[in-house]
C-alpha cells in the first residue's frame, strides 16, 4: 500500500475512533437520582435560626442572629418521589438584629415573593433552598448607603445540607448566592455574589412529639 493510502486509511480510522468515542460519551446515561420522602406528610414545621447567620460581599459581613421561616409538608403522596427530590414553600425568611462589619453602619434585611426549599435523601442528604428574583434586599444606612440584591435577574439556588434528628438542622455553609450591590462610598459595587452561612433548626409544629425527617 502506498504511503498516501497508508495515511489516508488510519486518519480514516482516527476519524471513526473519534466518532465512537464521542457517541459512546454523549450515550453515557446520567446519575439517576434516589428515592426522597420527607415526613411525617402534611406537617407543618418551623425553622428558627441556631446561632447567627451571615452574609458576606466583598469586604462587608452582615451578621444577624434572629431568623425564622415556616413551610409545610406535602401530603401524601406528594412527600415521595420514587427518583428525585421533595420541594415544599416556605414563608420568606425574616431577619432580624442584624449588624455590619463597618462601623457606623446599619444593616436592614427585607424578604418577599415565592421561596422554596427541597430535600435529596443521600449520604449526605443535601437541601437547596430557592430565593425568588429580588428576594432579598439588605439595605445600609449611616456612613455607607448601599443595597444588596440577592437573585438580581433569575431565582437562585442556595446549596446545603439536612441532619435528621430531634430537632432535625438544615446547614449553609459558604453557600454562594449572586447579587448585585448599588450605593457610593464604602459600598462593595464590585461584589457578583456573596458568601451565605447560616445553621436552622427544623422543627414539627403540627405535633411537636415528632420531628421532620428525610429519608428514602
Amino acid at each position: 500500500m502506498s504511503r498516501t493510502r497508508t495515511a489516508l486509511a488510519l486518519g480514516t480510522a482516527a476519524a471513526g475512533a473519534i466518532a465512537l468515542a464521542s457517541v459512546t460519551a454523549s450515550a453515557a446515561p446520567a446519575p439517576v437520582a434516589g428515592s426522597t420522602t420527607v415526613t411525617p406528610a402534611g406537617h407543618d414545621f418551623k425553622a428558627v435560626l441556631s446561632g447567627k447567620a451571615t452574609l458576606k460581599a466583598g469586604s462587608v459581613t452582615v451578621t444577624c442572629t434572629v431568623s425564622v421561616s415556616t413551610g409545610t409538608v406535602p401530603a401524601a403522596p406528594g412527600n415521595n418521589n420514587p427518583a428525585g427530590p421533595v420541594s415544599s414553600p416556605i414563608s420568606p425568611p425574616t431577619y432580624s438584629s442584624c449588624t455590619s462589619s463597618i462601623p457606623g453602619v446599619t444593616p436592614t434585611v427585607t424578604t418577599s415573593g415565592a421561596w422554596a426549599v427541597s430535600m435529596q435523601d443521600g449520604t449526605p442528604i443535601t437541601a437547596t433552598m430557592t430565593v425568588p428574583t429580588g428576594g432579598l434586599v439588605l439595605k445600609t444606612t449611616g456612613l455607607a448607603s448601599c443595597t444588596v440584591t440577592t437573585a438580581p435577574t433569575a431565582p437562585a439556588n442556595v446549596p446545603g445540607t439536612w441532619a435528621n434528628g430531634s430537632p432535625s438542622t438544615l446547614t449553609f455553609a459558604n453557600a454562594s448566592v449572586p447579587v448585585k450591590v448599588t450605593g457610593g462610598f464604602g459600598c462593595p459595587t464590585s461584589a457578583t455574589a456573596s458568601v451565605f452561612n447560616a445553621v436552622y433548626k427544623v422543627s414539627d409544629v403540627t405535633d411537636p412529639a415528632q420531628d421532620i425527617t428525610v429519608g428514602p
